[in-house]
């Protein structure tokens, strides 16, 4: 049995700067389990950029300019002491990252250079050219082989082990050799991204992002906090989802009609196409479903056209964004605007985290960073360049979190850890030994099919309880789903079916979610309910995971200066 003081799960952003700070006390042993190899993680595909109110750019930008935008951009769901704690560290969080090597491009006096992002009232989105994440990745992954982290790559966490509320460690399978190792540790940091592929082909996310970590949680007891709130990125490729950064129009790019028309003028006359992306992505939506878009159906599109920059420009700028049209769309956006569509990126909710400063998930020892949880920054809508933001500087603090439950915690008992080990053994050996059933693949195109159409950027009522008894329906045929390998070594069909679990059980908790949320707020848009209710729902959905029935509850948000109003772009 392997034994660590603390173990991060998932080797992006948020993973790896909490392995980062658990180890910087050199008495810990800190191990971090990657299901890919670290520097693949989907943090790598964060194009943007990252916020932080440095006044390089504009003077006049401060942290609690940063908040009130962020606030006033979670459509008020946000926890303004979560917020302002956010806010107020990430300048000096910036900092330190320029310190760890991250090569950040330069304005013309050698500063941190910083461009304008949806919804933030100053350019304050510090970037490296359109390739932020992937070098942050980077630098981290140097900092902490330097710092001796091991690394277990190619492990997929399969469950976590809590027995009657005391974590004793977690169980994951060895992919190169089918083996389940029990894993037993004083503290954990669940760092898994979110859970996108629920829509399986219509979204930015990776393959890999099928929320093993917050379903792992949620199985365990820990709830689900507002997963009804789902983010639509305003420009995915019409033709598979594939993300074209808001850095496109944050440097000037237009969204264009069928009528050659720039129609955010219609929707935000003053900020154009620099809204909010709940706001930008219905604005596409409608223009598409009033006749004014290219193509029908699920090959509907718009057009961005960046043609008046100049190829210098998006060549210093955007050189990734123009390499990805013309690898996936077979478009040169410098010679003519590319087709885009709105496609799933981001979700707000996760698990839920009890305390901001540590990470803290209601079970002693359990902490969680990054977008599988809910600290709640971001509450009903995230603002651009606020996600890798969050990912780096709650990473930190769940590292931190983690290193402080470690050294007041012992080692427990490894009796419900030794049983989750065996399950999870015998398991494999049933599942890849079955000769038949229902084919699995359909089982999870189905839910994505479902759950485009039922509980996608604009909900009904009708449209959600259809989709809520169809997943359902889909729960119940998994139990005979078929994987077809028997393999031992690298059978990536069990992972496949481990996911897709996971994917099915999420997909019914965003659906119930939005379901009993009876307004419009943020991203979450119903037709029979298109405005906002604050009286009724200004506050956050909790659900639990009590096996075959979720039971719904509702927490308050914490309003420290801000009280709701009319949100205008």
């Amino acid at each position: 049995m392997f034994k660590y003081d603390v173990v991060v799960v998932g080797a992006g952003g948020a993973g790896m700067m909490a392995a980062l700070y658990a180890s910087k006390d050199p008495s810990l042993k800190v191990a971090v389990l990657s299901k890919i190899f670290p520097t693949r993680s989907h943090t790598g595909a964060a194009q943007g950029g990252i916020n932080a109110a440095m006044g390089y750019r504009d003077n006049s930008d401060s942290a609690e300019k940063h908040f009130r935008d962020t606030v006033k951009g979670s459509d008020f769901l946000a926890d303004q002491d979560a917020v302002e704690f956010f806010t107020t560290h990430m300048p000096e969080l910036i900092s330190e990252l320029d310190y760890m090597g991250v090569p950040f491009s330069r304005d013309k006096n050698g500063k941190v250079a910083q461009r304008p992002f949806g919804g933030a009232s100053s350019p304050r989105t510090c970037y490296s050219a359109d390739k932020t994440g992937h070098v942050i990745l980077h630098a981290l992954y140097e900092q902490c082989l330097k710092n001796n982290v091991r690394f277990h790559n190619d492990w997929y966490l399969l469950s976590l082990a809590v027995d009657n509320g005391h974590f004793e460690g977690l169980v994951a399978m060895d992919i190169r050799t089918a083996k389940v190792h029990a894993i037993q540790a004083k503290a954990v940091v669940i760092a898994t991204g979110g859970y996108g592929r629920v829509y399986w082909s219509r979204t930015t996310n990776a393959i890999n992002m099928t929320g093993d970590g917050t379903a792992a949680c949620f199985d365990i007891g820990i709830p689900l906090k507002d997963p009804e709130f789902v983010q639509f990125h305003p420009t995915g490729l019409a033709s598979t989802g594939v993300l074209l950064s808001e850095a496109c129009r944050g440097e000037g790019g237009y969204l264009i009609n069928k009528d050659g028309e720039r129609f955010m003028a219609r929707y935000a006359p003053d900020k154009m196409e620099l809204g909010p992306r709940d706001l930008v992505s219905r604005s596409i939506e409608t223009e598409i479903k009033e006749g004014r878009g290219f193509g029908d159906g699920m090959g509907s599109y718009v057009l961005m056209d960046l043609r008046h920059l100049g190829e210098e420009k998006i060549m210093e700028r955007l050189p990734q964004v123009r390499e990805l049209a013309m690898d996936f769309e077979g478009v040169d956006l410098v010679k003519e605007p590319v087709p885009i569509r709105p496609s799933c990126h981001y979700m707000m909710g996760g698990i839920h985290i009890v305390d901001h400063k540590t990470c803290a998930t209601p079970i002693e020892g359990i902490h969680a960073a990054g977008e599988c949880c809910a600290v709640s920054i971001h509450g009903a809508n995230r603002l651009g360049g606020n996600s890798v933001a969050d990912v780096v500087l709650f990473g930190k603090y769940a590292g931190q979190g983690a290193q402080q439950s470690a050294k007041k915690r012992s080692f427990t008992s490894t009796a419900k850890l030794e049983l989750e080990k065996i399950k999870w053994t015998e398991k494999f050996d049933l599942i890849r030994k079955k000769k038949t059933g229902i084919n699995m693949f359909e089982i999870r195109d189905k839910m994505a099919e479902t759950m485009w159409y039922n509980v996608g950027i604009f909900r009904t009522e009708d449209e959600m309880k259809q989709a809520y008894y169809t997943i359902e329906d889909l729960l119940e045929q998994f139990k005979d789903a078929f994987i077809g390998d028997s393999s031992e070594s690298y059978n990536m069909a069990f992972i496949n079916y481990v996911e897709i679990s996971n994917l099915l059980k999420l997909a019914k908790a965003v659906t119930l979610g939005a379901i009993n949320r009876k307004e419009s707020r943020g991203s979450h848009s119903r037709g029979d309910y298109p405005t906002r209710d604050d009286e009724n729902f200004l506050k956050h959905t909790l659900i639990y995971n009590e096996g075959e029935y979720y039971r719904l509850e509702y927490s308050p948000v914490t309003i420290t200066k801000y009280q709701p109003e009319e949100r205008k772009y």
